[in-house]
C-alpha cells in the first residue's frame, strides 16, 4: 500500500510522512482527493465558528451598552436609524430638508396621506364637493396638488377651466364680458342636482368670478373661500381693487397690456413679463412649479376686470364667506387683502404664513388643512 505513494525503499515513518505531504500537494494542485476535501471542510468550519463567535460577542457588547444607557439612545426598527436624546438635541442642529424654502408650523413635513384628517365622516358634512376657480392667467392646472390631497381624503373636486384659460382654446382677446369668462363655472352649477351644494373656492381674480356665481346660485353654495382673492362689494370691479396697489411697483413693471384691436383702442388682455413672474407670483414656490407656470400661464381678459358687479345681500350676501390671507404675497399685498376684509368682513379669516400669491404651490399642505377645517365648520 505504501508503495503506491513512494518509489524508494525508505522506512515506514518516511513513507507515512511522504504520504501526508503527497496528499496535501495533490490537494493544493487541485487533485480533489477525499483527504483534501476533508481538510477544506475543517478549515471552513473553523472559519465559520470564528465568525459566529465574533458576531455573538458584538451582539453581547451592544446589548450590554443598551442596558447601561437605557433611555439614552432609542432605536427604531433599524439600528441604523438613531434618534438623538434630549441632551444631544440641544447641541445638535436639526437637519434641513432638501428644499431651499424654510418650513413653518403651518406646513409640516408630512406625506400627503398623513395630512388627511382620519376621523372625518364625510357623510356628516353638509357637502364634500369642492369647486376650485383659478385666478387671472392661471388654469385648472395650478390646483394639481390640492386636487390630489382633497381626493385622497375622499372629497369630490371639480377644477374649473375658465374661458380662454389653461387648455381652453378660446382667444383671450375676444372675451368681452365677465359672464362670457365665467361660463364654464355657471355651466357646472346648472348641472348640479336639485338640493346639491358645494364649497366654492376662488383665487386672485377668481374671487370676482365666484361672487358672480354666488349671486346667481346662492342656494347651491354652502361656503365660499377667498384665497388672496378679489372679494368685491356691490358696484365694485376687480380693477378697483388692483388700483388700490398704488405702491406696488413690481406689479406695474410686470404687467404687459395687449392691444388686439389696435393701440388706439382699449387693451384687450393683460400679460405678465416672464422674467418677473417668480418675484411677483411665486417668490416662495418650488422651482419646478414656477417652471410649470411659466409654460402654462395665459393672458388675462381685460373687459371682465373692468366690469362692476351687481351683488345683493339677499343672494350673494347670504353665502358664508371665509378669507385666507397669504402673508408673503407680492401680487396682492397683505394691506390690500385687509382692505377687502374690512370693507366686507367674512365669517372667518385665516393667516397662511410663508405663503406667496400661489399657496397651492408654496403651502399646499397647509392650504389643504384649512380647506378641511372649513368643510367641518357646522
Amino acid at each position: 500500500m505504501g508503495s503506491c505513494f513512494s518509489r524508494d525503499g525508505g522506512s515506514t515513518a518516511t513513507r507515512r510522512t511522504s504520504r501526508r505531504i503527497a496528499n496535501r500537494s495533490a490537494s493544493l494542485a487541485g487533485g480533489g482527493s477525499v483527504g483534501s476535501n476533508r481538510w477544506a471542510r475543517i478549515r471552513s468550519s473553523r472559519k465559520e465558528d470564528g465568525l459566529i463567535h465574533e458576531q455573538a460577542l458584538a451582539a453581547a457588547i451592544l446589548f450590554q451598552k443598551q442596558k447601561q444607557n437605557a433611555g439614552g439612545t432609542k432605536f427604531d426598527r433599524s439600528s441604523s436609524l438613531r434618534y438623538p436624546s434630549v441632551k444631544e438635541k440641544k447641541n445638535q442642529a436639526l437637519p434641513r430638508s432638501s428644499s431651499s424654502r424654510a418650513r413653518s408650523l403651518t406646513d409640516p413635513l408630512l406625506q400627503p396621506h398623513q395630512l388627511v384628517i382620519q376621523d372625518i365622516n364625510l357623510a356628516n358634512l353638509e357637502t364634500s364637493h369642492f369647486i376650485l376657480v383659478h385666478g387671472g392667467g392661471f388654469g385648472a392646472w395650478c390646483w394639481y396638488k390640492t386636487i390630489a390631497l382633497l381626493e385622497e381624503g375622499g372629497y369630490k373636486v371639480t377644477a374649473v377651466e375658465l374661458t380662454g384659460s389653461g387648455i381652453h382654446s378660446f382667444d383671450t382677446n375676444h372675451i368681452t364680458s365677465l359672464s362670457q369668462y365665467v361660463k364654464p363655472l355657471t355651466d357646472i352649477f346648472e348641472k348640479l342636482a336639485e338640493g346639491e351644494k358645494v364649497i366654492l373656492v376662488g383665487h386672485d381674480f377668481g374671487g370676482a368670478c365666484i361672487s358672480y356665481a354666488m349671486e346667481l346660485f346662492p342656494s347651491k353654495v354652502s361656503k365660499a373661500i377667498f384665497i388672496a382673492a378679489t372679494m368685491l362689494i356691490d358696484g365694485q370691479s376687480a380693477l378697483d381693487v388692483f388700483s388700490e396697489e398704488e405702491s406696488n411697483e413690481l406689479m406695474r413693471r410686470a404687467q404687459v397690456f395687449l392691444y388686439a384691436n389696435g393701440k388706439d383702442q382699449s387693451p384687450t388682455a393683460i400679460d405678465f413679463d416672464k422674467s418677473l413672474l417668480k418675484d411677483l407670483l411665486f417668490n416662495q414656490s418650488p422651482t419646478k412649479d414656477v417652471a410649470l407656470a411659466s409654460v402654462s400661464m395665459r393672458s388675462i381678459p381685460f373687459s371682465p376686470v373692468l366690469e362692476k358687479l351687481s351683488l345683493s345681500e339677499t343672494k350673494q350676501g347670504v353665502v358664508r364667506r371665509f378669507f385666507i390671507k397669504t402673508l408673503e404675497d407680492n401680487a396682492i399685498p397683505v394691506v390690500v387683502q385687509e382692505c377687502m376684509i374690512n370693507r366686507s368682513p367674512p365669517e372667518q379669516v385665516f393667516n397662511l404664513k410663508g405663503a406667496d400669491h400661489s399657496p397651492f404651490f408654496s403651502k399646499p399642505q397647509a392650504l389643504h388643512k384649512l380647506f378641511v377645517e372649513v368643510s367641518k365648520i357646522p
